[in-house]
């Protein structure tokens, strides 16, 4: 019991970025314990970039392929991986903690009849127990856990675990399941507008708060934005959202989207404990507002006291000419 399985996604027959950090984690774990990543992708067909997996740690790679996995199916993909997780002996089951790992990782956990320890931020061993820290109290405290029951079912906080590449020979092996996909399947995914990234993925961020007044002012933070060269998304917290100035999936916060990019901007935001919880491991929080007891303060590394309204046209003005 000393291998680890890594479950890493795919979209549209490609695979995800945060497949890397997955791998990453559960390299790790394997390093610790002595033994081997396999990493296992469900989908329809073999899908691009699994190759690229024995680069950032993979032993093995092995895709199942059926065809009602084109795209997530909860139920079927779930009966996967706890068959192969039992039937392989692994210490543990590592996912990402994105919007898929977040519905499939306690799915998973309970077909194993174990505990799940979502959202982690750090993973490592203490003997035979798995030890996880992951932040509670809307991220005023970090818990650090130990899991003893095996396989230990971890999803991992997604841009936490720095990519590190590890190259392994690897091998690869495609696999036909018979696993049906179940009742509950997604018929249709909407995506984002080409080039756009997503908030949980982009290595920056820029959110906006009330203090933009209106929604056609955040056209002011795509600007900001569109300056880092398609490195930056923009988000926006949930007062924000609720007014219906940006879509659900642009919040931030403890209802939306929970975010760790390299750079994070919070533009007119107050920085309400909800809103916090979704950002404070942000590598590096550069926070603008005009009221200085604002409690974003308390989180930022950089604070500009000012008008948003004169600062941000003149930041993005600054990036394009450093960016030249």
């Amino acid at each position: 019991m000393s291998h680890v399985l890594a479950v890493v996604e795919q979209r549209d027959g490609a695979l995800r970025k945060v497949s890397h950090e997955v791998v990453t984690g559960a390299r790790r774990l394997a390093d610790a314990l002595g033994g081997e990543v396999h990493a296992l992708i469900v989908a329809a067909a073999p899908v691009t970039g699994a190759e690229a997996l024995a680069g950032f740690g993979a032993d093995r790679v092995v895709t199942a392929t059926g065809d009602g996995f084109a795209r997530y199916a909860p139920e079927g993909m779930a009966a996967i991986i706890a068959e192969r997780a039992r039937d392989g002996g692994y210490r543990a089951v590592v996912c990402a903690a994105t919007a898929t790992g977040k519905d499939l990782a306690p799915r998973v956990a309970a077909k194993l009849d174990v505990s799940l320890a979502a959202d982690v931020t750090d993973v490592g061993m203490d003997g035979a127990a798995v030890v996880v820290t992951r932040p509670v109290y809307a991220g005023k405290a970090n818990l650090r856990l130990s899991v003893t029951a095996a396989p230990a079912v971890v999803s991992l906080r997604p841009n936490v675990f720095t990519p590190v590449e590890r190259p392994r020979a690897g091998t690869a092996e495609t696999i036909a399941v018979s696993t049906a996909a179940g009742r509950v399947t997604v018929r249709e995914v909407k995506a984002a507008a080409a080039g756009t990234l997503d908030v949980a993925e982009a290595p920056i961020v820029v959110s906006g708060g009330r203090g933009l007044k209106e929604p056609e002012n955040f056209k002011l933070l795509e600007e900001l934005a569109a300056a880092f060269g398609g490195q930056a998304a923009v988000g926006a917290s949930r007062a924000v959202v609720d007014a219906g100035w940006r879509a659900h999936g642009d919040q931030v916060g403890q209802t939306g989207k929970t975010v760790s990019p390299n750079l994070y901007f919070a533009v007119g935001v107050s920085g309400a404990i909800q809103h916090l919880a979704g950002m404070r491991t942000s590598k590096v929080i550069v926070a603008i507002n005009k009221d200085k007891d604002a409690p974003i303060f308390k989180v930022a590394d950089y604070g500009i006291v000012g008008d948003l309204f004169e600062v941000v046209p003149r930041l993005t003005e600054e990036i394009r000419r450093v960016r030249g």
